[in-house]
């Protein structure tokens, strides 16, 4: 039987929650040409001279926050759902051939560098790289794609890497977040229902600048018309706002929401750059004043817990929700290495 390999591949996360990792970090992170797309020594500049220096502290005590004795739960939740996919893939008799699963951070560790070392010496010639970014941006997706490709020039030449496309409204993909969230509405909710007179939906994305829209989108297109993202077709076909919406609306169908049930919205922004549209901590302030008591907020831009829903969402967006006049913050738990999303992740694996 033919070894087959399989790389699961996130973002990163710092090896400590301590400043000087933390700074080390938000260094590689930060300099990536695809993450920051100015002049190179303007960033250079930016990353090093400003950004670093005074973020790395103020980070650092974010990271504290939701850090386990298992270490951060980007890594934690990333090695346990590389065991559950290989088990689904190899024991349970999904595929005829062995696989080799391996995990890395396109920033940090498990290195890239480290997989690719490991399928050469295992002999691995045909891999699937997945990354585990559910709609497509240049400062994730197409930055790890690249990076692949420049290691596996240099350390496995003879491999072929076949790449998972984004799967931002993959039925099984947004089977298993329903999924997640059914669980938790129902033990959360158990002795009542929902009042959707004064609880709403949010689907809380991660933001990005307007820039890094408009350079992969057809020209005059994107961002210039309200309802520009409201399909998914051959002139936005690689647009992260699109395919933000058209996950929000098909998880939506899924727990059966009205479009007045529920609000996209985007976090994390960073700089005075114009990032996409609405930001998260404005809506909470527009939600509170509409009268609305109960948020529950779903995050379908990752597939694993970590510091932007945990910290920028559960703690910092109650804490203003509830500031607001918010009454309570729900955050529905990432897919992580949920039975489900490992069962999508090995089927996905298979058929793409």
């Amino acid at each position: 039987m033919a070894l087959q390999g399989a790389l699961l591949l996130n973002l990163g996360t710092p090896a400590s929650p301590s400043p000087l990792h933390v700074k080390a970090y938000l260094k590689e992170f930060l300099m990536d040409p695809y993450v920051i797309d100015i002049h190179p020594v303007l960033r250079w500049f930016l990353v090093h001279g400003i950004i670093a220096p005074t973020r790395s502290k103020q980070s650092a005590c974010a990271y504290r926050q939701i850090w386990s004795e298992r270490g951060s739960p980007l890594s934690f939740h990333l090695q346990d759902l590389v065991k559950k996919v290989e088990q689904q893939l190899s024991s349970e008799g999904l595929s005829s051939d062995d696989w080799l699963v391996c995990s890395a951070m396109r920033y940090g560790k498990p290195s890239i560098e480290s997989a690719f070392e490991q399928f050469r010496y295992a002999g691995v010639t045909d891999i699937r790289v997945f990354p585990l970014y559910p709609q497509y941006s240049l400062a994730a997706t197409e930055s790890s794609i690249q990076r692949c490709l420049q290691l596996q020039a240099s350390h496995i030449p003879d491999a072929q890497l076949h790449f998972i496309k984004p799967f931002f409204d993959h039925p099984l993909f947004i089977g298993a977040f329903a999924d997640i969230a059914h669980e938790y509405l129902e033990k959360k909710f158990l002795k009542k229902s929902l009042d959707f007179q004064t609880s709403h939906f949010l689907f809380s994305f991660h933001g990005l600048p307007e820039r890094h829209l408009t350079k992969i989108s057809s020209l005059g297109y994107c961002l210039a018309h309200s309802d520009c993202c409201q399909t998914v077709d051959e002139r936005n076909a690689r647009c992260y706002r699109a395919q933000c919406y058209a996950t929000a609306r098909a998880l939506a169908q899924q727990l059966q929401l009205s479009p007045k049930d529920y609000t996209v919205c985007f976090q994390s922004r960073l700089g005075r750059a114009p990032w996409i549209k609405p930001y998260t901590d404005k809506v909470y302030s527009l939600l509170a004043q509409r009268g609305i008591k109960t948020l529950v907020v779903i995050c379908p831009s990752f597939v694993a817990d970590c510091l932007e829903t945990l910290e920028e969402i559960e703690i910092r967006g109650r804490e203003q929700f509830l500031s607001e006049g918010g009454e309570d913050l729900h955050l529905i738990p990432s897919l992580n290495a949920s039975s489900p999303w490992a069962k999508a992740v090995a089927q996905i694996l298979q058929d793409d």
